[in-house]
């Protein structure tokens, strides 16, 4: 399968660059035209990569049977950023200049995406951001063509971090990935510990990707602190706990804290390396009988279940059609117009697109099922409590967005 996926990606890339500039703006008005642009060999990979192309087709495929909206062609593209901002941002200069791409979807890894949303700007043309996270897409280096869709750092901090400071534990140690998503969900932690009376002990940063942090984490360790806060994600996430238990952390009166996990995560770890972890998710697959119905279906195509970011890729690509179906167009002032005009709600996310261009949404704090617990396969979470939409999103009066009227 592994293989099969290779070929088909080569392939995708091939005839990407067959298709030439003149091809591209020669059908540029009879098609729409999505491009998946992810990790799909790296560290995010299990996160979005494979799922985030398959939840994107299906979304294409569940709006319209034949493909097409207002006698359009809809076709998807894909190619892996590698996790490089270079790499994202010159694909996105290629795609909106010679291939005719009206819209990109997911960016992983939020240097990458906030370098599209850069060059999305320059050529009035949509990127929607399911996978990254740093706060900055939608506050200070937020652009009119940006749609935020799952979470930010902002969203991530208002559940876990608070609930743990209110539990009594006060004295924070982070762990911290040295990049724009690490240093985003460290400074928005630290935010909610210190105003809610904690401290913080300390910081060590480490290199993305990594694999060794068992330095780092018997720093951590001796600070003493109440909790070991992780600011990483993907394989450095899971690395990073999988050592804390060898070290016998998590079962020590310290707290290791995930701040940015999804449930791919937890399956690759398993529940006895995960179980009693708390953290913010965007998305349970098991939450109702709407999530449970599109998840089984994306399991039949995928062999997983998805991630947030995964099932955000399907409910932004489908409201993102409903507009160009709507406005009979894909201008993208008039698309963007209409979407921060409208109610979302698809069965998978609710809520209501700001001025920034973020999503509000409610967001879930969950704790990690023990193994006794688990009911069947990627039954992982019990959901603790519902974060409302106005408490998980940084409120609009402390934006530094140039698009929010103070």
């Amino acid at each position: 399968m592994a293989m099969n996926f290779k070929r088909k990606f080569l392939t995708a890339l091939v005839m990407s660059t067959l298709l030439g500039a003149g091809a591209a703006h020669a059908s540029k008005d009879n098609v729409i035209r999505i491009g998946v642009l992810t990790d799909f060999s790296g560290t995010y990979a299990d996160i979005a990569g494979k799922g985030a192309l398959t939840a994107v087709e299906m979304a294409v495929e569940d709006f319209s049977k034949d493909r097409t909206v207002n006698g359009k062609k809809i076709e998807v593209i894909y190619a892996d950023h590698l996790n490089k901002a270079d790499i994202a941002a010159s694909k996105a200069r290629e795609w909106y200049d010679t291939q005719g791409v009206d819209i990109i979807v997911d960016l992983a890894t939020s240097s990458a995406a906030l370098a599209v949303t850069a060059i999305a700007e320059q050529k009035n043309k949509i990127a929607l951001v399911t996978t990254g996270g740093a706060l900055p897409l939608t506050n200070d280096k937020c652009t009119p063509v940006t749609l935020h869709w799952v979470y930010d750092t902002y969203s991530l901090t208002a559940g876990t971090a608070k609930t743990v400071v209110d539990s009594g534990k006060k004295s924070w140690y982070f762990i911290t990935a040295d990049y724009v998503l690490g240093h985003s969900l460290e400074q928005e932690a630290a935010k909610v510990v210190k105003a809610n009376d904690g401290e913080v002990k300390g910081a060590a940063r480490h290199p993305f990707p990594g694999s060794d942090f068992s330095s780092y984490l018997m720093t951590a360790q001796s600070s003493k602190a109440d909790v070991i806060a992780l600011a990483n994600a993907g394989s450095d996430l899971a690395n990073t706990i999988k050592q804390a238990n060898e070290f016998g952390i998590t079962t020590s009166k310290q707290t290791v804290l995930p701040l940015l996990m999804f449930i791919s995560d937890v399956h690759a770890m398993g529940l006895k390396t995960t179980q009693g972890l708390t953290l913010t998710e965007a998305f349970y697959w098991n939450r109702d009988e709407k999530t449970r119905a599109w998840a089984r279906r994306f399991y039949q195509r995928a062999g997983k279940m998805p991630t947030s970011a995964q099932a955000g890729d399907y409910s932004g690509v489908t409201n993102y059609l409903k507009a160009v179906k709507a406005t009979g167009t894909t201008d993208t002032a008039t698309v963007m117009k209409y979407l921060k005009s409208t109610p979302i709600d698809d069965g998978l996310f609710k809520g209501q697109i700001r001025a920034d261009g973020r999503l509000a949404h409610d967001m879930l704090l969950v704790q990690v099922k023990s193994p006794a617990e688990s009911k069947e396969p990627w039954d992982y979470y019990k959901i603790k409590s519902v974060i409302p939409a106005d408490v998980a999103t940084m409120p609009l009066s402390q934006s530094q967005c140039k698009l929010v009227k103070k």
